[in-house]
């Protein structure tokens, strides 16, 4: 993507460009000092030198945010191997269709800079940027309770599909957007608290989505409603 800058809440001008693997080590000092900030470091799945050098080499994209030439975010995005985890398969797309899948990776903010939005920033940013052509598909996985990431991809479109153990045994939303489709927030809807796994599983297995969370009486509730006809994705 072009070089663009960018005046945050703050004030605080930022400076928006490409990454390339020469920014490798930047990228795993914030990543470290982002997981150092974190009060629950299972919501991260951080990830190794050659999982970025993966995505940097081309297998996907990825941006940061420099202040006084300092890397204070990320995000990126990557094209994801087919095998039979793919997150495709949790909302039900056929095998024909997983080629056209980008999954939304990790995302870091320095801690010094939060509260100025960036996160969601980078995610428009990279969204804009996707190929349509040969992308059609955006998912990522979220952990219950992991508010603040919940809250990022609702914010660019994307809706609960799956809630099962991903990674070996942690527990996982898996959240999709379809590119030029929104959710119609109107239909009928249920609302479960998020800590009720076994009804969510049962809602989502009958075809229900998960398109919005808040907080209700001290408690996360998940709001979810029946997946309407204008998507392209069958129900479950």
């Amino acid at each position: 993507m072009k070089i663009k800058e960018i005046e945050m809440r703050s004030g605080l001008t930022v400076i928006v460009r490409t990454l390339f693997s020469e920014d490798l080590n930047p990228i795993m000092e914030l990543q470290k000092k982002v997981i150092g900030a974190l009060a629950d470091t299972s919501f991260l799945q951080p990830l190794s030198e050659e999982e970025f050098l993966t995505i940097l080499g081309g297998n996907g994209a990825m941006i940061g945010a420099f202040h006084d030439d300092k890397l204070i975010g990320f995000r990126a995005m990557l094209k994801p191997e087919i095998d039979g985890e793919h997150l495709g398969l949790d909302a039900g797309l056929s095998k024909s269709e997983l080629p056209n899948v980008l999954y939304s990776e990790v995302s870091s903010v320095d801690p010094d800079y939060r509260g100025n939005g960036l996160q969601q920033i980078l995610g428009k940013l990279l969204l804009d940027a996707i190929d349509t052509q040969h992308h059609r598909y955006v998912f990522a996985t979220v952990a219950p309770f992991n508010i603040a990431s919940l809250k990022d991809k609702f914010a660019l479109g994307m809706h609960i599909v799956s809630l099962k153990e991903k990674y070996g045994t942690l527990l996982r939303y898996t959240m999709m957007k379809e590119i030029g489709k929104n959710v119609d927030e109107n239909q009928p809807n249920i609302i479960v608290d998020m800590s009720d796994i076994e009804k969510q599983q049962s809602l989502l297995s009958e075809g229900w989505i998960g398109v919005s969370i808040e907080q209700n009486n001290g408690s996360w509730i998940v709001n979810y409603q029946k997946w309407i006809q204008n998507f392209t994705v069958p129900v479950k």
